[in-house]
């Protein structure tokens, strides 16, 4: 049987208003499929009017302003149901969706879905290569940017912080790092289920050091989709 990375594969990745995914709005949306040889074979993308000013620090990491999305973005809740209609047909069809730093976008989009009562994909199989990357290599000092691991092992990245770009150098990682390292060419719902378990365990690593100076840290390790923290 060929590994995950040998057969037809996706990716998806968001550019979004900001970092905290409980509170961020869809922006842009890509979703790149390859065939077995990592070649594209169908590319998706969705330009968002959020219904919210658009931060100007986010505006100038992916280059979409609020006077952009309000022109040319489709609504907010067209745009999510479509994102989620697509991915739920490639999860249906057991075709693994690559995500660098998934929880991130994962729950973005469940939130966006909630916020418009449209039915979350369920998100599995899942391969993220910043988790395979962390798990590894894990004593490795440096950045664990997308950017940063494209320079690591070699994968062509234009344009950076599009969506469609971020996308595709998601796969050429993933692919990366499948051929560097024999043991995550598995099952992709075995490797899924993994990943639970690896970053699980990475959060809970930075959290004790986290704790070394701040007693009161926590880092969620939940993946691929992280609930709404509960009130205080």
């Amino acid at each position: 049987m060929n590994s995950w990375h040998e057969r037809p594969r996706a990716a998806f990745d968001l550019e979004t208003t900001g970092r905290d995914p409980h509170t961020a709005r869809i922006v842009t949306a890509s979703l790149v499929s390859v065939d077995e040889g990592g070649d594209p074979v169908q590319e998706r993308e969705w330009l968002v009017d959020p219904g919210v000013e658009i931060p100007a620090e986010a505006a100038a990491i992916h280059g979409v302003s609020t006077e952009r999305a309000r022109a040319e973005g489709l609504d907010a809740a067209t745009a999510t149901a479509g994102i989620a209609e697509a991915l739920a047909g490639l999860f249906d069809a057991g075709i693994p969706v690559m995500a660098f730093n998934a929880a991130y976008d994962f729950t973005v989009l469940a939130n966006e879905c909630a916020r418009y009562g449209l039915q979350t994909p369920t998100a599995t199989p899942v391969i993220d290569p910043f988790i395979l990357d962390k798990q590894m290599d894990r004593y490795r000092r440096g950045k664990r940017t997308l950017v940063a691991l494209c320079e690591l092992y070699g994968v062509r990245l234009e344009a950076a912080h599009t969506s469609a770009a971020d996308a595709l150098a998601t796969i050429g990682v993933a692919d990366a790092l499948a051929r560097r390292y024999p043991g995550l060419c598995i099952d992709a719902a075995e490797l899924h289920a993994r990943q639970i378990g690896w970053c699980a365990q990475q959060a809970a690593s930075f959290q004790e050091w986290l704790r070394r100076t701040n007693p009161e840290a926590v880092v969620d390790g939940v993946w691929p989709v992280r609930l709404m923290p509960a009130a205080v």
